[in-house]
Formats: C-alpha cells, structure tokens, sequence
C-alpha cells in the first residue's frame, strides 16, 4: 500500500483543527485564533515533537509506524472509520475490528430466519457454529445435543467420522487442507490467541492428520467454492458455497445456494418441504 502524503496532511489538518481542546481535556485558555488544538497540544498528546507533526501535515514527513498513527488516533478522538482512513492514507491497513465473540446481534438471527430458501450458518472465524436456520439444520442436522466446546466444524470434521459421510470421499483431503489452511490464517490474524492456540492444541492432540496438515503451513482463506453434499433423504446435492463478512471481525455468514438450472435446486426444495424435523439426521 502506498502512502498518501497529500492528502494524509490535509485529514490531520482538518481532525486537529475540528477538535475543540475541552474534548481532547485541553483547557481552552484565551488568545486562541481557531477553536481547534494547536499542533503543540496535538504533539503533547500523542506522544511526538511537534516538528514531525508539522511535517506530517505539510505532507514531506517520513511513513508513520502503525504505532504513531494509534498514538494520533487516540489524541484526535477520530471514530473507527476516521482512524481507518487514517491508516489507510498513512499506507497501513487499519486494524482488525471489533470481536464480537459467540454473541450474536438480533437482526442476524433475523436474517437467517428469513433466508427460508437457502441454507445459512454463522460461524466464528475459528469455526464454532453459532446460529443456523431450518433449512441448514435439515441438510446438516441439529448440534442441540452436541457440547457447546465442541460445535466448531474443523473440530468435528477431524473427529467426528459422521460427519465426512456428507461429503465424496475424493474430496476428503481437499476439504481437510482447506479447513486447516483457512484456520491458520484466523488463527494468524488473531496473534494466535486463547480461543485459536487452545483449539489448535486439542486438534493436534486429538488427530494425527489435523497435526500433520499443520505441520505444511499452508494458509488460504475460504471464501467461496464449490461444494457437494450428500443426504440421506434426498441424496447428493451441488452448492455455490459463499462466506460472508459480518459487522463483526470474527463472525462469518456461510451461504450454500444451487447452481442456477441444476438439479439441486429440487433437490433443496424437498428437503425444505421436510424439514428438519423429519429429515435423517447423521450429526454432521
């Protein structure tokens, strides 16, 4: 990414000169030209001289680290957005935001809910299943009995043997290689933290092959793809299988829609029309 001299002086500028001191917990003081803090004032909070403040916003300073650009962030007050674009003029990328964790937002269930005619999961970027709608549950069946630690597809995939009965087993390896190369980079953009390095050590504990494929490094996230699934009740079914990105940074919405004209899509009517109630449930 490449930085923006320009127009990375004239955002500084303006937040600085849009930031009244009371809100930066600057006393106003008198003889001030601009209601805005002083380039003095925004040095002494974040921590810098105010000569290098002066060359950022005179657009002929050096690249800030990611370090500087937080430290002038949080002395201009800037909003999640501003400070992106702050980064992102800076020639960074913003950081990750915010987590939300297994909670889930209201209008996201709302969403799966109303998506009656295509299977939908969420997911966290690590893997545990979170929520998922009626159609979802009658393709993949319900984990109502399974406990909660152990919702986490990659989990179930490496040791759970009914759960590789839904899917070819010539696809086996690909779908193995890709649930870890695809842990690999959340674990990664986490710093590798509890949730991902207690996981990561249960797999390798609990399965040889998971351990071995971790061993490869290999690292892909997985956004879309075909996908083949094979039912008990209504036998194989073709998806054009779409991850999403949620507000939150580690929540995934999983789409599994047929191929337009396919003969998958009466295949997914029937198996809307029984429900997962009544349709054959392996706990995949």
């Amino acid at each position: 990414m490449k930085m923006d001299r320009v127009k990375l002086a004239d955002f500084l500028r303006r937040s600085r000169e849009r930031l009244r001191p009371q809100e930066a917990g600057l006393a106003a003081g008198p003889r001030r030209r601009t209601p805005g803090l002083r380039r003095e004032e925004l040095a002494q909070l974040a921590g810098v001289s105010a000569d290098y403040v002066m060359r950022l916003e005179q657009a002929r300073s050096s690249q800030p680290s990611v370090q500087l650009l937080a430290a002038l962030a949080r002395a201009l007050r800037l909003t999640d957005d501003e400070r992106d674009h702050l980064y992102l003029l800076a020639g960074h990328r913003p950081p990750e935001g915010a987590r939300a964790g297994h909670q889930v937002r209201p209008g996201l269930l709302y969403l799966l809910d109303r998506l009656g005619d295509t299977p939908a999961q969420l997911l966290t970027d690590l893997g545990d299943l979170l929520a998922q709608n009626a159609l979802a549950e009658a393709l993949f069946g319900c984990v109502c009995r399974i406990e909660e630690q152990d919702r986490n597809i990659v989990w179930r995939w490496f040791t759970d043997p009914f759960v590789r009965q839904a899917y070819p087993a010539e696809e086996h390896d690909r779908h193995s290689r890709l649930r870890v190369a695809d842990l690999r980079a959340a674990a990664t953009r986490r710093d590798y933290d509890r949730p991902a390095s207690s996981l990561i050590e249960r797999l390798g504990a609990a399965s040889e092959e998971f351990a071995d494929l971790w061993q490869r490094h290999e690292v892909a996230v997985r956004r879309e793809s075909r996908l083949r699934v094979i039912h008990p009740a209504v036998g194989p079914i073709e998806f054009d299988f779409e991850m999403l990105q949620t507000q939150a940074a580690d929540q995934r919405l999983r789409l599994f829609t047929p191929p337009p004209g396919s003969k998958s899509i009466e295949a997914l009517e029937l198996l809307r029309v029984i429900g997962p109630e009544t349709a054959h449930r392996s706990h995949r």
